[in-house]
C-alpha cells in the first residue's frame, strides 16, 4: 500500500493522469489503477520505468521502493492471515520494515511493552466483546510482535500507569515488566507524572515509525475503527516535531525509572 501511494504522488507531482501514465508503460490504465490501489504488485523494472517516466531522479528513494515492492519474505504474520483484522497484519509488515519507533502513549501501556496478562486484559474489555479464540490470537499475535529490538523511543503517561486494566496484581506485574524493559539498550522508557508543567501542549496519543528513508516514515493513529496510517510530509513532519515536545516535557530514563518503580511499590 505505500507504494502503491507513493507512486501516485509521483505520478501526480508529473502532472500526468493515470490513462497517460499507462501508456507510457504499455499498459491498459486499469492496472496503473490497479497498482496505484495496491490492488496490484508492481516489478522492479516496471517501478523503475514509471519513475523515470515520472523525472524521479532521487535514485535513494527509488531504491527503497524497489526494495519494498520486490521483498518476497513470507512474515510470521501470514500465519493470522484470515484470522485477525488485516490492520494487524499491516503493523506487523510495518514492523518488519521500520528502523526505529517512537511513541506516546496515555491511557494504556503500549502494546510492545505489555505482559501476556495485561494484554489480555486489555482485549477482554473489548466492545463489542471478542470470542475466547479471537482474545487469544491478539494476546499471540501481540507478544509475537514484541520481539524486535530496532530503537523504540516511548512516553507514558502515569494515566496509563495508574489505570488497572485488571487487577492489583497484573498492575504490579505490568509495572515491575517495564522497569526490567526500560533497563535494554535498545529501549528508551520516559513518563510523565500528573504534576509535571506542560504537558497539554502535545497530549495526544500516536506512534511515529521510521522507514528505510525519512520520506517513508509513518505515524499510526489508534481509531475507534481500527488504525489509520498517517505518511504525509506535512503530518509527518507535525507528529515528529509533536513528538520532541512531548519527550522535552517528560522525565529522563533514570527518573521516569524511579518513577514507575515508586508506583509499583504503592501496589
Amino acid at each position: 500500500m505505500r507504494v502503491a501511494t507513493e507512486l501516485r504522488r509521483l505520478r501526480e507531482a508529473a502532472d500526468l493522469n493515470a490513462r497517460q501514465a499507462a501508456a507510457l508503460l504499455g499498459v491498459s490504465p486499469a492496472q496503473i489503477t490497479h497498482i496505484e490501489s495496491g490492488l496490484a504488485g508492481v516489478s522492479e523494472t516496471r517501478l523503475r520505468r514509471l519513475a523515470s517516466h515520472y523525472s524521479c531522479t532521487d535514485d535513494e528513494f527509488i531504491d527503497a521502493l524497489v526494495m519494498m515492492a520486490t521483498d518476497r519474505t513470507r512474515g510470521w504474520w501470514e500465519e493470522y492471515r484470515g484470522l485477525l483484522p488485516t490492520p494487524f497484519l499491516d503493523l506487523s509488515e510495518l514492523d518488519h520494515h521500520a528502523s526505529f519507533r517512537r511513541e506516546v502513549a496515555i491511557l494504556f501501556v503500549p502494546g510492545l511493552l505489555q505482559t501476556e496478562s495485561y494484554a489480555r486484559a486489555v482485549f477482554s474489555s473489548r466492545v463489542p466483546e471478542l470470542t475466547p479464540e479471537e482474545i487469544e490470537l491478539r494476546v499471540r499475535h501481540r507478544l509475537t510482535r514484541q520481539e524486535m529490538n530496532i530503537p523504540y523511543e516511548v512516553v507514558i503517561h502515569e494515566a496509563a500507569l495508574r489505570i488497572r486494566v485488571s487487577d492489583r496484581r497484573d498492575s504490579r506485574a505490568q509495572l515491575s515488566r517495564l522497569v526490567e524493559l526500560s533497563e535494554a539498550d535498545h529501549i528508551t522508557l520516559r513518563a510523565i507524572p500528573f504534576d509535571l508543567d506542560g504537558f497539554s501542549r502535545a497530549s495526544s496519543t500516536m506512534t511515529y515509525v521510521g522507514g528505510p528513508l525519512a520520506k517513508l516514515d509513518t505515524v499510526v493513529r489508534d481509531l475507534p475503527h481500527g488504525s489509520s496510517f498517517i505518511d504525509s510530509e506535512a503530518q509527518l513532519k507535525a507528529y515528529g516535531a509533536r513528538f520532541r515536545k512531548v519527550e522535552a516535557v517528560s522525565l529522563e530514563p533514570e527518573r521516569s525509572r524511579d518513577f514507575i518503580h515508586r508506583l509499583a511499590k504503592e501496589l
